[in-house]
């Protein structure tokens, strides 16, 4: 079956141009003009949206409000979400990403760069666990529920971002061994970093935020300078 792709953004050119790039595709998409188009849209109990591309700059506010809103609900928490962005600064991006886009494109783009960033978001989402994993990794407090989608620390449910679930599942697939940012993004079959690219950094963040029990002296996901990052195969006090 067909994904569905939400594109909202106010630009009826771009969005004539893309949507019909990606329909040649295979994509089902709707288009929204505006934040209240789209939050109509997205409000239907069964939206059917596999997917979003989303303007940051919008007549009736910013992108970045409405990515927020979906992170905070659980029915839209994991909906894949892209970027388009035509700020130059790098560090709109990083807030983007911090408050739980995907990726990012910045404007103008190449129609196939969008495509191709599609497909990867979208793989990252529904990319299942192998059939030889254990439906529930542990790691003492710490429970990565593969069938689920979710991570619960004593219990409670991490907010995590579809494509940040599934790098935590990268890390912990490997506990004990350094992986560079080269490594977790081949793992995750994204695109190649950009030399300014912070998004896995940012990544690690939010999860760290979301599963440690201080984030600034982690325990669980460490840091190994130069090299990249480590999932700590003892993490609580009382694996120690």
């Amino acid at each position: 079956m067909s994904a569905r792709l939400l594109l909202i953004d106010d630009d009826t050119r771009l969005t004539g141009m893309v949507g019909d790039y990606l329909r040649q595709a295979g994509y089902l998409v709707t288009a929204a003009p505006t934040l209240a188009a789209a939050r109509t849209l997205l409000a239907a109990k069964d939206h059917g949206f596999d997917g979003l591309i989303l303007d940051l700059m919008l007549p009736d506010g910013d992108g970045l409000d409405l990515c927020r809103e979906l992170r905070a609900q659980p029915r839209t928490r994991a909906l894949p979400v892209l970027m388009l962005t035509a700020r130059g600064e790098p560090m709109d991006r990083v807030v983007g990403l911090e408050i739980g886009a995907d990726d990012y494109l910045p404007k103008p783009f190449e129609p196939r760069e969008l495509l191709a960033r599609v497909r990867a978001v979208l793989r990252r989402a529904t990319n299942g666990p192998a059939e030889d994993e254990a439906d529930v990794m542990r790691f003492g407090r710490l429970e990565i529920d593969l069938g689920a989608r979710v991570a619960r620390v004593d219990g409670r449910e991490c907010e995590l971002t579809g494509y940040q679930f599934q790098m935590l599942v990268v890390l912990a697939q490997h506990p004990g061994r350094v992986l560079s940012r080269d490594q977790i993004m081949d793992a995750l079959k994204g695109h190649a970093l950009e030399a300014f690219d912070r998004s896995i950094d940012v990544h690690i963040s939010r999860i760290r935020a979301a599963i440690e029990d201080d984030p600034k002296n982690p325990r669980r996901i460490l840091t190994v300078r130069g090299a990249g990052y480590v999932f700590a195969k003892k993490q609580d006090a009382e694996d120690a």
